[in-house]
């Protein structure tokens, strides 16, 4: 019982974990959506700032075209023709960083459109996932309990000075705090052969002594076994009985 004890709560601490890495997908996913949306966004702002740029070297280019009209010396027209030369260059760079811009926010537009059809997805993966998760936990939260009331029951009957000692083997050995002495007369624990008399003694039936294994210190028992079948005599036919 304390085996299986052991296993169902080792079972039951893997759960949190489980339930964790399925949560870390979930907001995983979530934060990949957040930074698509935050891209997305400041490129739209990036593309506002560029079209204000374009507008502004445009309201330029126009002031200056304005002024060639009035201006009285040719030096003063040549340094205009220069500034709307210059202009128009900042114009068409700005365009060009606001296409760059307007493509950049179409493939935006596009991951967040992919981050949410990957968080639904996930989402539906998730709430599945977890309902199997709590479903296995109740499962084996119900055999723990089952356990222990069992495991109470059977340790009624068992003196306080053997249950101590039992119990303090178990913690120290992940809850397994007895080895069975195979046939080889080893512990099946540990792998190391015990000494043959003691072998003896643990299958006597009588014996009421306590041995521990000499290395891993675990309280050694020898399960009783069955007898090897018999061979049956093999049935002669009335022929060969008669030859």
């Amino acid at each position: 019982m304390d085996i299986r004890l052991h296993e169902v709560r080792a079972r039951l601490a893997v759960f949190p974990k489980r339930l964790a890495e399925v949560n870390a997908r979930v907001e995983g996913a979530r934060a990949q959506l957040i930074r698509a949306k935050e891209a997305h966004t400041q490129s739209l702002k990036d593309r506002k700032t560029f079209e204000m740029d374009v507008d502004q070297w445009k309201e330029k280019v126009r002031k200056y075209k304005d002024q060639t009209g009035s201006v009285k010396t040719n030096e003063a027209y040549k340094a205009l023709l220069h500034e709307i030369e210059m202009a128009e260059k900042e114009i068409a760079s700005a365009e060009d960083r606001l296409l760059d811009r307007m493509v950049a926010g179409e493939e935006y537009v596009r991951q967040v459109k992919a981050a949410e059809k990957a968080i639904a997805e996930i989402e539906v993966s998730a709430k599945t996932e977890q309902q199997a998760i709590s479903a296995d936990y109740a499962a084996a939260d119900k055999q723990r309990v089952a356990l222990e009331a069992e495991r109470k029951l059977a340790v009624a009957d068992v003196p306080e000075d053997l249950l101590q000692i039992y119990q303090q083997l178990a913690n120290r050995h992940n809850g397994v705090a007895l080895a069975e002495v195979r046939e080889d007369e080893s512990c099946s624990m540990c792998r190391v052969r015990v000494r043959p008399h003691t072998y003896q003694l643990l299958r006597d039936p009588n014996n009421e002594q306590i041995f521990n294994c000499e290395t891993c210190t675990r309280i050694l028992y020898s399960a009783p076994h069955p007898p090897a079948p018999q061979p049956q005599p093999v049935a002669h036919s009335s022929e060969s009985s008669e030859t």
